[in-house]
C-alpha cells in the first residue's frame, strides 16, 4: 500500500519561497522546494529531522 504523503509549510512562511515537509510517513521525513514541486526531494530518518528541529527551536547557529 502507497501512503499518499501530506505536504505543509510553516505557520512562519510569509510567500512560496519556502520548502514543504511531508511528515506523515512513520519513518522518513521528506522536504521539498515550493519553488520545484517536481523537482527532488531530499529524505531524512524521522529521529535526525527531530534532532534538527529540536536545533533550530533551541537557536541554532544563532541566526
Amino acid at each position: 500500500m502507497i501512503m499518499e504523503l501530506s505536504w505543509r509549510t510553516s505557520s512562519y512562511t510569509k510567500s512560496d519561497s519556502c520548502v514543504e515537509v511531508a511528515d506523515n510517513d512513520p519513518t522518513t521525513v521528506l522536504v521539498r522546494d515550493t519553488k520545484d514541486r517536481d523537482g527532488r526531494t531530499l529524505a531524512f530518518p524521522r529521529l535526525s529531522w527531530s534532532a534538527f528541529v529540536q536545533f533550530a527551536a533551541e537557536g541554532g547557529l544563532g541566526w
